[in-house]
């Protein structure tokens, strides 16, 4: 089943009669198809595929689930949509409230004729739960991003750039297959290490942790990993450190199945670290959603009521910062299901020691 039918069975539960998407992220889920400029109209009717003579012979090639409409020059979205809906009686129509912008929502408002019902939800939940063409497209992506941080591993040491190695590691994704990186690495070393997003900058890696959070992008799906290794030979407190967030990881992912609510997933990691001492140097969530974006819904985090569904792809990626000093993250990614998960990193995560 493709995903534009998935949503065409969602719609007799809700409240509008067709549903509007404008993002491209959500496009691209939809039809299989990127576009920069696209706008997606799903009824019961059918679907409607409109636009412009950039992508258009190219969406007609790709896109077998929905009519491919090009977008004359001379015409709006909003106009092209309007007129889909008189001819279908169709007077209501679900929008994208999380990622529509005041601007757009007043535009489409004004134009379009239907009444407009916020309908992020059902996209949201639908993106949590992987088909197995996904899943197979996203363990590529993993496979490709562990290959690179392999292909990479000999070339650390003081003597390259933060961000020289972060531009090996993204030049690596594509040598091994990958489309584009996921997302811009984060290589961090030394007393930076403590900066959960720090930015690679043009300075040598220092001695200590060394902090390599990356992703590779296959056919538009993502992968997510980060892995501390350290530069020369770690103190005692160090390879504590290390181990509570080793330990920290493990208790959640063995609280991950489907069904669980994310605040319990993050309570397993976070109460290591609290026990160990450390609980005010975790200041983030111990997971996220990933599939087409980084960052997707749901979250394992303190303050998440909302359960992990079986089918989920979440990554587990509790950390330790202690500020001016170093930092520690390890982030494995897995698959919910009904018993508990599966995880698709194979990375090892002892800790590593590499020569200065």
């Amino acid at each position: 089943m493709n995903n534009i039918e998935r949503i065409r069975q969602k719609l007799p539960e809700q409240e509008y009669g067709a549903l509007l998407i404008t993002s491209p992220v959500n496009a691209r889920y939809s039809t299989g198809f990127a576009a920069s400029a696209a706008v997606l109209l799903i009824a019961a009717g059918g679907a409607w595929y409109f636009t412009d003579m950039r992508y258009i012979e190219a969406a007609k090639a790709a896109i077998n689930q929905a009519h491919v409409c090009l977008k004359p020059q001379d015409e709006t979205y909003p106009e092209l949509i309007k007129t889909v809906l008189e001819e279908n009686n169709i007077t209501s129509v679900g929008f994208e409230d999380g990622t529509m912008t005041y601007a757009d929502y007043l535009n489409w408002n004004e134009k379009l004729g239907a009444e407009l019902v916020p309908a992020q939800k059902l996209l949201t939940d639908l993106r949590m739960i992987k088909s197995e063409s996904e899943l197979e497209k996203m363990i590529k992506a993993q496979r490709i991003s562990e290959k690179s941080f392999e292909d990479i591993l000999p070339l650390i040491s003081t003597d390259i750039t933060e961000k020289q190695l972060a531009n090996e590691l993204i030049g690596s994704f594509l040598r091994n297959g990958a489309d584009d990186k996921g997302y811009d690495p984060i290589v961090v070393s030394g007393t930076k290490s403590s900066m959960p997003h720090g930015v690679p900058g043009d300075v040598k890696i220092s001695k200590g942790f060394l902090t390599i959070d990356f992703g590779a992008r296959f056919d538009g799906w993502l992968s997510d990993t980060t892995r501390t290794v350290c530069v020369g030979k770690p103190d005692d407190q160090m390879i504590n450190v290390y181990d509570t967030v080793l330990k920290a990881q493990a208790a959640a992912i063995a609280a991950v199945r489907g069904g669980v609510l994310g605040r319990d997933v993050d309570a397993a990691a976070r109460t290591v670290i609290e026990n160990a001492g450390y609980g005010d140097y975790f200041g983030h969530g111990t997971g996220h959603g990933i599939g087409l974006e980084v960052h997707e819904m749901p979250r394992a985090s303190k303050i998440c009521d909302s359960d992990i569904p079986t089918g989920t792809m979440i990554t587990i990626e509790p950390g330790i910062y202690l500020p001016g000093r170093y930092g520690v993250r390890i982030e494995d990614t897995v698959c919910a299901t009904e018993n508990g998960c599966e995880n698709i990193t194979n990375l090892p995560k002892e800790l590593l020691i590499l020569e200065p």
